[in-house]
């Protein structure tokens, strides 16, 4: 990734919807050459894709939790996984050190659709020996973005 790769992410992550001409108007590059650029960029899998961010709320999703999940064996993790990734609530799973072995982050549209979530589905699922869940009471700051830290770019004007 060079310089204007890196200005091409920042400004698809603050307006993803952006023409090509807009994007090249920013990036100094004809329409075509930035929509090669953006093409290599997803080609590489450093863009994964583009989607419409909803309000969860919006939606009916009003609860949101971080459910904490302990397996008892690690050969029980495929299983557990291959269930996870069929849940629609649970947003985000994440393998982390610790106590626990995963965190799921989950959406849905209250304390009762929770209850079913950890206690009929999670739960349910063989090899899980415990959960913890935490309930979000607000989200002062929540984004889809991740950090981009300039200096780590390398600048194809001095390769």
């Amino acid at each position: 990734m060079d310089t204007i790769d890196f200005k091409a992410l920042s400004e698809l992550m603050m307006n993803g919807r952006m023409t090509w001409a807009e994007l090249g108007s920013c990036l100094g590059l004809s329409s075509p050459a930035t929509a090669e650029r953006v093409r290599r960029l997803e080609d590489q899998g450093v863009i994964k894709g583009f989607t419409a961010l909803v309000d969860h709320e919006a939606v009916g999703c009003a609860l949101t939790a971080f459910v904490a999940v302990s397996l008892e064996r690690p050969e029980h993790r495929n299983r557990f996984l291959q269930k996870i990734m069929e849940m629609q609530e649970v947003q985000e799973c994440h393998h982390v050190a610790g106590e626990d072995d995963y965190l799921l982050k989950v959406r849905c549209k209250g304390t009762r659709d929770l209850e079913r979530v950890v206690s009929d589905t999670v739960k349910s699922i063989p090899g899980v020996a415990r959960t913890r869940t935490t309930i979000v009471m607000s989200t002062p700051k929540e984004t889809p973005s991740p950090p981009l830290f300039p200096e780590d770019i390398i600048d194809a004007t001095r390769r």
